[in-house]
C-alpha cells in the first residue's frame, strides 16, 4: 500500500466518506469521488480498513452487540411511562423511542433506503414492481397507516 493510500485509510476512518477522505489524503478534488470509490475496491485498502476498525473495536470495547444493547436500553427508557401535568400517563419520549426503533429496524434490514435498479429495468418499472409487491403482502404484515386527505400547497391537511 502506498503512503497516500494509507493516509486515505486514516482519513476514511474519521467519517466513512470516501470522497472527503480522498481529498484530505491529497487526491484530486475533481476526481475525489471516483478515486475514493476505486480505493475502496482495492483489497489492500479494504483489509487495512477492516483491520483498523477491528483494532479500534478491541481498544474501545465498542462492538455491534454493545451498541445494539445500549440502543435497546435507550428505547426502553424512552418508552417508560411518566405522569403528565394533567395526571395522565405519557410515554417519556416519543421521538427517542421512534428513532431507536428506526435504527434497530435498519440494522435488521427491515426496510431499504434506496431502490436497487439494474440496467434491465427502468426506474418507473422498478417503482411499479415495488408498489405491486406491497399490494400483494399478507394483511398481517402490512402496517396500518393513518390516511390524510391531500391538501393543496398552503392549506392544512385534515385527517
Amino acid at each position: 500500500m502506498t503512503p497516500r493510500q494509507s493516509r486515505f485509510v486514516d482519513e476514511y476512518l474519521c467519517d466513512l466518506v470516501a470522497s472527503k477522505a480522498a481529498i484530505r489524503a491529497g487526491y484530486s478534488l475533481r476526481r475525489a469521488s471516483e478515486i475514493g470509490y476505486q480505493l475502496l475496491q482495492k483489497t489492500t485498502v479494504q483489509e487495512a480498513i477492516a483491520g483498523r476498525m477491528n483494532a479500534r473495536a478491541l481498544r474501545t470495547g465498542i462492538t455491534q452487540d454493545k451498541v445494539l444493547f445500549d440502543l435497546e436500553a435507550v428505547k426502553q427508557d424512552a418508552m417508560s411511562k411518566t405522569i403528565g401535568k394533567d395526571g395522565n400517563a405519557l410515554m417519556a419520549s416519543h421521538a427517542a423511542a421512534l428513532r431507536a426503533l428506526e435504527l434497530q429496524g435498519r440494522h435488521l434490514g427491515m426496510w431499504k433506503d434506496r431502490l436497487a435498479v439494474t440496467g434491465d429495468l427502468s426506474i418507473a418499472d422498478a417503482i411499479r414492481q415495488r408498489v405491486a409487491g406491497r399490494a400483494v403482502q399478507e394483511p398481517s404484515l402490512v402496517v396500518r397507516q393513518v390516511h390524510a386527505k391531500a391538501a393543496p400547497i398552503g392549506e392544512q391537511a385534515t385527517g
